[in-house]
């Protein structure tokens, strides 16, 4: 059965410091973020595939994976520097993952990724649009179809380039489903409560980290009317805090529709310089937040 595929996929959005796990083995799906008070927004299209291979004994898997994002960040504000650079930014990604079942509740992951991201303004991938990622994570699961033993731990370390952090960072997520109708998520990067109307509806309250990190080729002068040192943009980082609500339509077992609503608590839309400190603050006003798409889920 697909569900005893038990592959968390371990996939990278490019924040500052961030990162996500899931058990998606394919997604598509568009965002779309408006900026308050002010005419900018981000516009966000994102696909990803997971393929899992098994090898050698059972329960032992190869997963390489995919995953394509398009940025459209429409900057309308009037400021002192050229904006045209930050018009478009994409980024793709690919990653290798190994995992074996320890004994029959415990399993043991690792992946490695290469993540090529930038506005791309000189038709061709420089050094710096290079990003490497890390991690290792150990998962225990119980299943039990009456839910009096139900939930799922991830364990691990996530290490990437772009966090300016020399170690990684920690990963920590509990699932667990107590009866027909309810179930629970704590951890990073998203906490949620959920309730299943039956088996094809769902709705849940959440609270979940969102962002990305790229660089930009052509680097140019941002700094401040007034200010006297002058100061290099080189990369651009959104870092979000959001909550909201998600409703989730169950189309086959393992494909569902899902869309979300919400209303940011963090939001961090900076350009870096060389060692990504800050250079300019493009936007940090609290906003609404959407998102809607397609998964095929191993859960």
């Amino acid at each position: 059965m697909m569900h005893k595929l038990i592959v968390p996929i371990l996939v990278f959005f490019i924040t500052c410091c961030g990162f996500a796990q899931n058990t998606d083995l394919a997604r598509i799906e568009y965002t779309y973020f408006p900026q308050k008070n002010s005419d900018n927004s981000f516009r966000r299209f994102r696909s990803s595939v997971a393929f899992p291979i098994r090898v050698g004994n059972e329960g032992t898997y190869l997963v390489p994976g995919l995953e394509y994002r398009n940025v459209h960040f429409v900057y309308d504000d009037p400021e002192d520097f050229n904006t045209d650079l930050l018009d478009r930014f994409q980024s793709f990604t690919a990653t290798l993952g190994y995992t074996f079942k320890i004994d029959e509740d415990w399993r043991f992951g690792a992946q490695g990724g290469l993540k090529i991201a930038s506005n791309f303004s000189r038709n061709e991938i420089l050094n710096d649009d290079l990003i490497y990622t890390g991690s290792l994570f150990f998962v225990k699961i119980r299943e039990d179809e009456n839910y009096e033993d139900n939930w799922r731990l991830i364990l691990g370390l996530h290490y990437s380039t772009t966090t300016g952090f020399p170690f990684p960072l920690p990963i920590l997520n509990y699932h667990k489903r107590w009866d027909e109708n309810w179930s629970y998520m704590v951890g990073t990067p998203k906490s949620n409560i959920k309730y299943y109307f039956n088996d094809k509806h769902s709705l849940e309250a959440f609270a979940t980290l969102d962002g990305f990190f790229a660089n930009i080729q052509k680097n140019f002068d941002a700094t401040p009317s007034g200010s006297v040192a002058d100061e290099l943009a080189e990369s651009i980082s959104m870092t979000v805090l959001l909550s909201g609500l998600e409703y989730q339509y169950k189309i086959t077992e393992h494909l569902r529709f899902y869309v979300y609503a919400g209303h940011t608590i963090l939001n961090d839309i900076r350009l870096r310089d060389a060692d990504k400190n800050d250079v300019y603050t493009i936007n940090e006003i609290n906003t609404f937040y959407a998102r809607s798409g397609l998964k095929f889920s191993i859960f």
